[in-house]
C-alpha cells in the first residue's frame, strides 16, 4: 500500500477510534422477585441487560438494552407466552409500556394520568400482563441503554429497514439465548412502535418467525392519514371527531351534543366527516357560499370552535391549531398526546401551543423513577445516560427512500401467511397524535382477506395517546388483553 493511502487508512481509523462509544458492555443480571397479585404470590426472575449485534465477522457494532421477566418455578416454558414490547418515537425507549402499562411497577401517577408532585415514586402494577405471558422490553439502539458502537453506525438502525431488522434481529437472538422457540409469541408495540410491529410481522414471517398476536397500541400504520399538507385533506377529516370528543371533553359543545354519551356522538361525528365534510374538501376552491357556510357551520359545532374560525382555516382544521385555539380565551391549550391535559399559556396569541402538556406531564416521574428501579431493583450500576427519548435519533431519523413508511401492506401478508395470528388494536378517545378514526381508516384499507378480518379487532378507551397512564382504561385494557391471549393461543 503506498504510504499516502497507508497514512490516510490509518487516520480515518483513529477518527473512528475517537468515536467509538462507551457502551453499558454488561451480561444481563437476573435478580429475583415476588408481588402479591390476585390473591396469589407470582414469583418472578427478572434480567436486565445488553444482547450484541454483530456484523457476518462476528463484530459488535452496536448493543440492545432488555428488560424482561419471566415467572419462575414454570417446568413446560413452550406453554407459556413471551411478549415482546417496545415503544415508538421512532427515538423513544421501552419505558412508557414498561412502567406504565404491562410491567410488574407502574410509575404512581394522579387518577387520570395527571403530574403528581415530586419525588417521584413506583409501586406494584396490579394489572400486569405477567400474570398471563413473560415479557421482554426493548430499546432499540439510540434509546435507552442501546447504542451503536461508532457513530458512523447510527445511520444502519435510524430508519425504517434498519430499525425493523435490527429489532428482528434481537428477537431472534433472545429466542435462541433464553430456549423460548416453541412458546407462544406476541408483540405489543405503541404509537411509531405499532408501525414497527407490523413491519416485524411481515419480516419475520419470512425468516420463520410466527406470531400468535400481536397488540397495537396508538397505532399508525400509514402516515399519511396523520400528516398535516396541503395536497392532503385526508387527516382534516380522520382528526375532526378527536377534536370533538376533546371539545365534549372541555364541555365546550352546545348542551345537545354535550348531553350525548362520547361514543355515540363518535359514530355521528366520523359518519359525517366520512360523506359531507369529504366531499366537501374534495371539492376545494369551488365550494363557495351557503354551502361553504352551511359545512362550517357544522365543523364548528362538532369542534367547539368559532364559525369565523372555521371559516378561515378554510374548513381544514389543523392538529397544533386546534390544540391552542379551543381554549385560548382562557390562556390554556390542549394536550396532543392526550387532549384531556390542560398547559398553561403565557400568552393567549401564538399560533400553537408552548408545549405539549401531556408530554410534560409524564417525562419526569417515568425518568426519575425507572433511573431509580433500574439500579436500586435491577442492579445495574453504570453512570451511562438512559436516553428516555432520543432527540438525536428522532433529527435524524431516515425514512425508506425518503418516503414515509406504509406498514398496513406488511401486516396484510403476515396475516395471509399466518392466518392463526390474531391483531388486537387499542386506541384513546382523546389521542390527537394518533386519532381512533385515523386508524379505522387504516385497518379498512389494508385489504385483508374477507374470511380474515375477523382476525384483526379494535376498542377504544376513554383516554389519549398513551390511555394506560387513566387508571380506568388500564384495567380495562388489561382485562381485554387477557382475553384476547386466551383466544389467540
Amino acid at each position: 500500500m503506498p504510504d499516502e493511502a497507508k497514512k490516510a487508512d490509518e487516520q480515518k481509523t483513529a477518527e473512528q477510534d475517537k468515536k467509538t462509544r462507551k457502551l453499558l458492555g454488561i451480561a444481563p443480571t437476573e435478580t429475583h422477585h415476588e408481588i402479591p397479585l390476585d390473591g396469589e404470590t407470582l414469583r418472578y426472575v427478572a434480567r436486565a441487560g445488553v444482547l450484541p449485534l454483530e456484523d457476518p465477522f462476528g463484530e459488535k457494532q452496536a448493543e440492545i438494552f432488555f428488560t424482561s421477566y419471566e415467572l419462575e418455578d414454570i417446568k413446560d416454558k413452550s406453554s407459556r407466552p413471551v411478549t415482546f414490547a417496545f415503544n415508538g418515537g421512532p427515538g423513544s425507549a421501552s419505558i412508557w409500556l414498561h412502567m406504565g402499562a404491562l410491567g410488574p411497577k407502574r410509575v404512581v401517577m394522579r387518577e387520570k394520568g395527571w403530574m403528581p408532585a415530586p419525588p417521584y415514586r413506583y409501586e406494584t402494577n396490579m394489572n400486569t400482563w405477567l400474570a398471563f405471558s413473560d415479557l421482554v422490553f426493548i430499546d432499540p439502539v439510540g434509546t435507552g441503554f442501546s447504542r451503536a458502537t461508532r457513530e458512523d453506525l447510527d445511520k444502519s438502525y435510524w430508519g425504517f429497514n434498519g430499525d425493523i431488522e435490527s429489532v428482528g434481529e434481537f428477537i431472534r437472538l433472545y429466542l435462541s439465548r433464553y430456549a423460548r422457540w416453541q412458546s407462544p409469541l406476541f408483540l405489543a408495540g405503541e404509537s411509531y412502535g405499532t408501525t414497527r410491529a407490523a413491519g416485524l410481522a411481515g419480516h419475520l414471517v419470512d425468516k420463520g418467525i410466527s406470531f400468535n398476536g400481536i397488540v397495537l397500541i396508538s397505532t399508525v400504520l400509514d402516515f399519511p392519514a396523520i400528516r398535516f399538507s396541503l395536497a392532503n385533506d385526508m387527516p382534516y377529516q380522520t382528526f375532526v371527531p378527536t377534536y370533538c370528543a376533546t371539545a365534549w371533553y372541555h364541555k365546550k359543545l352546545t348542551p345537545e351534543l354535550q348531553n350525548r354519551p362520547l361514543a355515540d356522538l363518535m359514530a355521528e361525528v366520523k359518519a359525517w366527516a366520512e360523506t359531507e365534510l369529504a366531499l366537501a374538501l374534495m371539492k376545494g376552491d369551488r365550494i363557495q357560499g351557503a354551502e361553504r357556510e352551511a359545512v362550517a357551520k357544522k365543523l364548528a359545532s362538532y369542534t367547539g370552535l368559532d364559525v369565523e374560525y372555521v371559516l378561515g382555516t378554510n374548513l381544514r382544521i389543523e392538529i397544533f391549531h386546534f390544540c391552542k385555539e379551543l381554549l385560548r380565551n382562557e390562556k390554556r391549550s390542549v394536550g396532543r398526546l392526550d387532549s384531556r391535559f390542560k398547559g398553561v399559556e403565557a400568552l393567549a396569541t401564538n399560533e400553537h401551543f408552548e408545549f405539549d402538556p401531556s408530554m410534560v406531564a409524564i417525562t419526569p416521574p417515568y425518568t426519575a423513577s425507572f433511573n431509580h428501579y433500574v439500579r436500586a431493583d435491577l442492579g445495574i450500576d453504570t453512570d451511562l445516560l438512559y436516553e428516555t427519548m432520543s432527540k438525536q435519533a428522532i433529527e435524524t431519523w431516515e425514512w425508506e427512500k425518503g418516503k414515509l413508511p406504509t406498514t398496513g401492506e406488511s401486516l396484510r401478508g403476515a396475516i395471509a401467511k399466518n392466518p392463526y395470528m390474531k391483531v388486537f388494536v387499542a386506541q384513546g378517545y382523546y389521542d390527537l397524535a394518533t386519532p381512533h378514526f385515523a386508524t379505522e381508516y387504516m385497518l379498512t384499507h389494508m385489504n385483508v382477506d374477507p374470511e380474515l378480518r375477523g382476525n384483526v379487532v379494535m376498542t377504544n378507551y376513554e383516554a389519549g395517546h398513551m390511555f394506560y397512564l387513566d387508571t380506568e382504561a388500564l384495567a380495562a385494557f388489561r382485562d381485554d388483553i387477557e382475553g384476547f391471549f386466551e383466544r389467540s393461543v
